[in-house]
């Protein structure tokens, strides 16, 4: 339980003034002293200051738990990418790359985001779609059918995979198959995260699907 309290800070400070406040009050309705300076403001400390503040830091840490991996996958027809995500013997994009300590625990936020200056806000507001489009769609919907149905909007943009993989890194440049397609990675028109080079980032996706289908219908093992 302390380990969930202090892992983020502002979890940990919104329930530090939370309990201040709640002492504070405690206080003044088992003592009610005299309305001197002192208590005055041990007031304007119970009811104002000490309130806002923890309604501040709880809101920074709801914002950062919306970014976990674990809330992502919270809704029932997105289990199933979560548990992929966390599998350590899944080879799927979004396995891999959850895999990474630097961002594992946030890799559905950091790979999805909207990046820029508006980014955050972009993000966010994409998520209230999501959540409109759960209530309204997918709420009562089986796993088995969401799965066989969804699709992304649009491709998984290469900017993003730029961002972490650079295009002029002399590591990957080395790689024959990104140096000649450097351009068109660049230039977004050929996805990295295509069955044509490093996979779907999801084993779900409608283009996984059918590369499975196909390898089925040429007698190949599914990977």
């Amino acid at each position: 339980m302390a380990t969930w309290i202090f892992s983020d800070p502002f979890r940990a400070l919104g329930l530090w003034t939370a309990a201040a406040a709640a002492i504070v009050l405690l206080w003044y309705l088992a003592r009610r002293p005299a309305p001197t300076r002192a208590t005055k403001l041990a007031l304007l400390l119970g009811i104002g200051v000490l309130p806002i503040a923890t309604a501040g830091t709880g809101n920074l840490a709801g914002y950062e738990a919306t970014k976990e991996r674990p809330f992502c996958s919270a809704c029932h027809v997105m289990t199933p990418y979560g548990d992929d995500a966390a599998s350590a013997a899944s080879r799927s994009l979004a396995a891999r790359h959850s895999r990474n300590a630097a961002f594992g625990h946030e890799s559905c936020y950091t790979c999805h985001a909207d990046y820029g200056m508006f980014g955050t806000v972009a993000t966010k507001l994409g998520g209230l779609r999501h959540v409109y489009e759960y209530a309204r769609r997918y709420r009562s919907m089986p796993v088995d059918e969401f799965l066989a149905t969804i699709e992304i909007r649009r491709p998984f943009p290469n900017a993003t995979c730029i961002r972490c993989h650079s295009t002029v890194n002399p590591g990957w440049t080395a790689i024959g198959d990104h140096a000649s397609a450097l351009a068109e990675v660049r230039a977004g028109t050929v996805a990295c995260a295509s069955e044509g080079c490093h996979g779907p980032a999801h084993p779900f996706s409608k283009e996984a699907r059918k590369a499975r289908k196909a390898r089925a219908g040429a007698g190949e093992a599914a990977p």
